[in-house]
């Protein structure tokens, strides 16, 4: 038994733990759990626990169905809204009986991802600014409403969504979660909250850990916090911009200070990588039919393939908050939205990135302008392609790319594609609003 696992059997015993949940994903990213109690502790992490994989979404069929659950001792963590009888939870890893990995379980395709980093001598660090709506949780789910009617950055004085914040990172730094910043964003009711960087893995399971989190404060302030990326025609959408970075050791392998841009010629390469896979990955970055109401919402919403520095409406920005500071040095993803399921997200950018650096593919000229204000001729002119406009033109993409199949694998690729067709059949047969109140009193 390693010494974690042994810190972990204590630490249920010393605090009075009473239930631990054992959390993991489907392959559209919603949360997974089981409550064992602490007699099953042990056993679970020498044995696992077992459950039905064919009952969760793309996960196996019925006749594979047999899956087990290995709580990963290192992401043991008191659940601090469970006060009445102590609750901890762990992520686990999903293995079949014989001990090999689940094809189906994303924390693998990351893992996966990761290992391919580090073979290289990388380690793959993130760090996502989250937005979300907090909405009046008396109007419908049809209707919403924001919870305010603040603006990007707005000051206001203890409010709801003050409040909200308050509580909110408060409640994550007590799960050893750390935040950066919080703000009002720039809708009504719409807010961030940008967590400090961390290795992927922990990330990815720190933004699951996020969403659960902020869901539970909501509730108990009898509002709404959806993650939804346009709940609002008139208003932007909200986003997961994701700043990513290597290392190699202590070495931030994507400064140059040599450079212009204080970019190496890996981070360079890197940037080349995510723009040329960039429009095989997004159904997977955006992998909703929602998703694309904000990317064509405009601003700084990225629809077009490019990559500057000060330049809010490229897909990739290179931050130039502190230039000569080696560790900061980073690449922005800003397409990404917080309702992907972040494992595969994460394996996606990283696996982009490190195609383009094993490849040392060119970086393209850099859009100084604003890209939304140039015309299509003018974009074209300038090499400036445009992500996918909807999830049926993002799917057909990725059906065909060799990296994106390769990076889930098998299982999980051709699942996932099935789901996101059947999403967008669903959607096409949809009766909007729109479409009776224009044409409906006129033909």
């Amino acid at each position: 038994m390693d010494r974690q696992t042994e810190f972990v059997l204590r630490a249920v015993e010393d605090r009075n733990v009473k239930f631990i949940r054992l959390w993991f994903t489907d392959v559209l990213g919603f949360l997974k759990s089981v409550a064992i109690a602490p007699a099953e502790l042990e056993g679970a992490f020498s044995e696992g626990i077992g459950f039905d994989g064919s009952a969760i979404e793309g996960y196996a069929r019925v006749y594979e169905a047999d899956m087990i659950a290995h709580p990963d001792p290192t992401t043991f963590q008191l659940l601090p809204w469970r006060t009445k009888a102590g609750t901890a939870r762990m992520f686990c890893d999903i293995t079949m009986p014989d001990g090999s990995p689940a094809m189906a379980d994303p924390r693998h395709v990351l893992k996966r991802a990761l290992k391919k980093a580090a073979d290289k001598g990388f380690t793959f660090y993130t760090h996502p600014e989250i937005e979300f709506f907090l909405l009046r949780a008396d109007a419908p789910w049809n209707a919403p409403e924001p919870l305010d009617s603040g603006g990007y950055f707005d000051h206001t004085t203890l409010d709801e969504g003050t409040d909200f914040r308050r509580d909110a990172i408060t409640m994550l730094e007590q799960m050893g979660i750390s935040v950066e910043f919080s703000h009002h964003e720039g809708a009504p009711g719409q807010h961030e909250i940008d967590l400090r960087y961390a290795d992927a893995l922990s990330m990815a399971d720190n933004i699951m850990t996020f969403k659960v989190v902020l869901k539970e404060v909501a509730v108990g302030q009898g509002i709404r916090a959806s993650f939804l990326p346009k709940p609002f025609t008139e208003h932007p959408g909200s986003g997961m911009h994701t700043h990513v970075s290597l290392f190699e050791g202590d070495q931030n392998a994507f400064y140059d200070a040599t450079d212009e841009v204080r970019l190496s010629k890996i981070g360079k390469h890197f940037i080349a990588g995510l723009l040329a896979h960039s429009h095989e990955i997004t159904a997977v970055t955006n992998q909703w039919v929602n998703s694309y109401k904000r990317l064509a919402w405009g601003g700084e919403a990225p629809s077009y393939v490019c990559w500057g520095r000060n330049n809010r409406s490229a897909l990739v920005r290179v931050p130039l908050f502190k230039p000569d500071k080696a560790s900061s040095a980073r690449v922005e993803y800003r397409a990404i939205d917080s309702a992907c399921n972040p494992y595969l997200a994460y394996a996606l950018l990283l696996n982009a990135g490190l195609d383009g650096i094993d490849k040392e593919m060119p970086l393209p000229p850099e859009a100084e302008d604003d890209v939304w204000s140039l015309t299509d001729r003018e974009r074209s002119s300038m090499g400036i392609d445009t992500l996918p406009r909807n999830l049926e033109n993002a799917i057909a993409v990725m059906e065909e790319s060799e990296l994106v199949a390769e990076t889930l694998g098998e299982h999980v690729f051709d699942y996932f594609l099935r789901n996101k067709r059947a999403e967008f059949d669903e959607y096409r047969r949809q009766v909007t609003p729109q479409e009776l109140e224009t044409l409906l009193p006129r033909l």
